[in-house]
């Protein structure tokens, strides 16, 4: 059996020859081309083959036609340069480096790296040169020797160039002696120097060096400023080392806040802010999720003053740019406030990990609510210090608080607006916040805003002790309460829902297993706790359903008019009438039908107490004192008054107080009474004097108020209950004689009103005709009470003037078709 060899093969060369270029034998060098042989590449030119020696071709008459007709198309190859085509690509390279232009070095001041020469410095760190020591020699670094070191020939540069190389070479800095503090050393060797530091020798040894460095004055006292110096750099380092924030510095392309502010040319400085503030709101609402600090930089521009990091002192702002800048930051946050209520995190969930997807959203909520709170702070502070820009931070928390009702800092803004109406004067701002919170109660669907409206407003006039002015309490009567949303308990029961408590868990245990039906099923642990979930999810669900839940919205319409009518009652109940009187009585007037029944009759007999005291008032009087005529303010005033309470009493038992039978004569009495008074009233067509709102609906007259009054007082409530014969004779020929006095308006209207009377009981048509006819007693129109006037022994002879001499043509029509009626 044959053994291998353990030796291994050698590899084989990487470089193979090629298959064209014969590879030469061992030991011997290849053999030279022979010059004849030469390539073409490197040949300096290639000879183009020509047909000179060659015989004439012969060509065929097809081919000489062709010649003569495309001939001239190939004249070209006649100018060509046969010798630019006959070089070679070795010769065009090297003529292409011939005519290369040479580029020329940049020149600098700094020497090139390799540019000493003998003559020239040497670039060393200053360190004299030493020459070899045998080991054990001592090493000297007097002087004498330094001084011969460095004046030696330029041929010691090979032992300079070692040195240089050497780690072992001592550096500049490393022979200067350390400078030291007259305080580290003793009185006795201050005046000695110091001395040199020690040097370390090849065995280890430490020898000290007896040589000492005496400084000068100036550098002594160099000494002692050193540490001021130090603490001089520092501050001015971190004066240059302050970077301004992201709201006020230099960022976006965009100058600084305060460069801005800060310009001589006022002209200059609003145009500046008004295109940088332009900027800014274009790039907010391009992408208002990263634009947070774009709307702190906006918000600067809105501060009374500014300063800055660089700037510490404050730099007063323009108030055309604040101005400019907070109706600007207005029309930013109308469109990119969200249409939800942001909450603050709570501590669980701010510890949570979760995507960057939703840190990033909450980031923004969370940065968007902080702004838009300087923001409101901002127009607060404006408002309380009633500057000049107050008007336009009213302006703006009214556009908020309509616009974007639904956010965070609501009842802040209704505060503000709510506080503005807390004045006695009125003028153009508070019709701008009395129509904002009419647009509040209208839009609202939910009832929550008009609660928290109600509540401020309740608050803000009891504070006030009710002097405020009488206008404030109209928006109430825009209130959207139960009727008009037409809130229903339930869509799918008629009766209540039973709120008993089922059995417990022992009890329905003990029913089940008797065989008796218990309406709770039997549930283990885990379907309990699926139960559980399941109803967390159902109560998720819903609110982000963000539908309005109908017994919500009932409890808090229940809450507010609640609220409302304690407003109203206190303002009934105040010991001495207030301006606000007429405003509340209309209020009780419009939600009567809300009100429980059961407090009809207390309601009723505040009523009659509040009418009867404006009448004892009005009769009663001292002697001294002088009576008040017809058309003084106080008496048409009371009169009015007198008048709303009986309106609001039959509008009280026209709803469901119909079927409470209560007799209402009093307050039929009391306005029999007062229609010769209001029979003075010249201007009864009027309105009530009271601030006139653009889009506002306007305030009913006292003619208005009247007729109301009688078309409530004489319809019938029940079949049963229709007005006597007497007392329509006597209002109808109280208004005629009132109809006598009145403007063509009043006077039509009080003629068609007592033909409706005429048409309701025949036993009227009597009084129509003049002639003498037998009756019973005598007529007695000085009387207040209708029952004792006997109507019926009268006629109506004012008619007949009304329809003879009035001056208005409207009138006599009227009259004359009443008279005409009795045929």
């Amino acid at each position: 059996m044959v053994v291998k060899g353990t030796k291994k093969r050698s590899a084989q060369s990487t470089q193979r020859p090629s298959k064209k270029r014969k590879v030469a034998e061992d030991g011997k060098p290849a053999k030279a081309k022979a010059k004849g042989k030469e390539r073409a590449f490197d040949q300096p030119t290639i000879p183009i083959p020509t047909r000179a020696d060659e015989e004439d071709v012969e060509l065929s008459d097809d081919d000489l036609g062709m010649l003569d007709e495309y001939g001239g198309a190939v004249s070209f190859l006649k100018t060509l340069d046969e010798k630019g085509i006959a070089r070679s690509k070795k010769e065009t390279e090297r003529l292409r480096q011939l005519n290369k232009p040479v580029r020329k070095p940049v020149e600098d001041d700094l020497p090139s790296i390799h540019s000493h020469d003998e003559d020239e410095d040497d670039w060393s760190s200053g360190a004299s040169d030493l020459e070899d020591v045998s080991e054990g020699d001592d090493l000297s670094l007097s002087d004498d020797v330094s001084e011969a070191e460095s004046s030696t020939a330029p041929a010691d540069k090979r032992r300079r160039k070692r040195k240089e190389d050497s780690d072992e070479e001592e550096m500049s800095f490393e022979m200067q002696p350390r400078k030291r503090r007259p305080s580290w050393e003793p009185e006795s060797d201050k005046e000695k120097g110091i001395e040199r530091l020690p040097i370390k020798l090849a065995d280890g040894r430490i020898q000290k060096s007896g040589n000492k460095v005496f400084l000068d004055d100036d550098e002594d006292s160099g000494l002692e400023s050193d540490e001021e110096s130090e603490d001089g750099q520092a501050a001015e380092a971190a004066q240059r080392h302050r970077v301004e924030d992201v709201s006020t510095g230099a960022r976006f392309g965009r100058p600084a806040v305060i460069d801005v502010i800060s310009q001589k040319s006022r002209k200059a400085r609003i145009q500046g802010a008004k295109e940088q503030i332009a900027g800014l709101c274009q790039e907010i609402l391009g992408d208002p999720e990263n634009s947070l600090g774009l709307l702190r930089r906006l918000h600067t521009f809105s501060l009374p003053s500014v300063s800055t990091p660089t700037h510490p002192e404050p730099v007063p702002n323009d108030p055309v740019i604040r101005k400019l800048t907070i109706l600007s930051q207005l029309a930013v946050y109308k469109d990119v406030i969200p249409g939800y209520r942001i909450r603050a995190l709570t501590d669980k969930e701010k510890a949570e990990k979760v995507s960057q997807m939703v840190q990033r959203t909450r980031d923004w909520e969370q940065g968007l609510v902080s702004v838009y709170q300087a923001y409101l702070r901002n127009l607060e502070a404006e408002l309380k210090a009633k500057s000049e820009l107050a008007e336009a931070a009213l302006h703006c928390m009214c556009t908020l608080l309509v616009e974007v009702t639904h956010f965070n800092f609501r009842v802040n803004l209704m505060s503000s607006v709510v506080a503005a109406l807390s004045r006695k004067s009125w003028d153009k701002t508070s019709d701008l916040c009395l129509d904002t919170l009419i647009k509040v109660f209208r839009a609202d669907n939910t009832g929550e805003p008009s609660l928290e409206v109600v509540r401020l407003m309740n608050r803000m006039i009891k504070e006030r002790k009710y002097n405020v002015h009488p206008e404030v309490l109209s928006c109430l009567l825009h209130l959207r309460l139960k009727t008009e949303l037409g809130v229903r308990s339930s869509d799918s029961r008629a009766d209540k829902e039973s709120t008993g408590k089922g059995f417990s868990k022992g009890r329905a245990a003990a029913r089940r297993a008797k065989g008796k039906t218990v309406d709770q099923p039997h549930l283990s642990k885990k379907a309990q706790k699926v139960m559980k979930e399941r109803k967390e999810i159902e109560k998720e669900m819903h609110e982000a359903a963000a539908e309005v839940d109908k017994d919500e919205r009932a409890t808090r319409h229940t809450e507010a008019l609640k609220l409302l009518f304690v407003l109203y009652f206190s303002i009934l109940k105040n010991p001495r009438p207030t301006p606000l009187l007429p405003a509340a009585l209309r209020g009780i007037a419009k939600f009567a039908h809300l009100v429980n029944i059961d407090f009809f009759k207390d309601l009723l007999q505040v009523l009659k107490t509040l009418m009867m005291r404006g009448a004892e008032e009005h009769v009663d009087g001292d002697a001294d004192t002088p009576v008040s005529g017809p058309h003084d303010a106080s008496n048409i005033a009371t009169v009015q008054h007198q008048l709303l309470c009986v309106v609001t009493a039959f509008e009280l038992l026209s709803g469901q107080g119909e079927a409470l039978d209560i007799d209402l004569s009093d307050f039929i009495n009391r306005l029999y009474a007062i229609l010769p008074q209001l029979a003075l009233m010249l201007d009864i067509e009027a309105p009530p004097p009271r601030p006139v709102r653009s889009g506002a609906a306007p305030a009913p007259s006292t003619a208005d108020v009247l007729f109301r009054a009688l078309r409530l007082a004489f319809t019938p409530r029940t079949s049963a209950g229709a007005a006597p014969p007497w007392r329509s004779a006597a209002f109808a020929k109280r208004l005629l004689g009132a109809a006598l006095q009145w403007p063509p308006g009043a006077a039509a209207r009080a003629i068609t009103f007592v033909g409706e009377l005429v048409e309701r009981d025949p036993k009227l048509a009597a009084l129509l005709a003049t002639e003498d006819r037998a009756g019973d007693g005598v007529h007695r129109p000085d009387v207040d009470d209708p029952q004792l006037s006997n109507p019926f022994g009268t006629s109506f002879f004012e008619l007949h003037a009304l329809a003879a001499r009035h001056w208005a043509a409207a009138v006599r029509a009227e009259a004359a078709k009443l008279l005409n009626s009795k045929a």
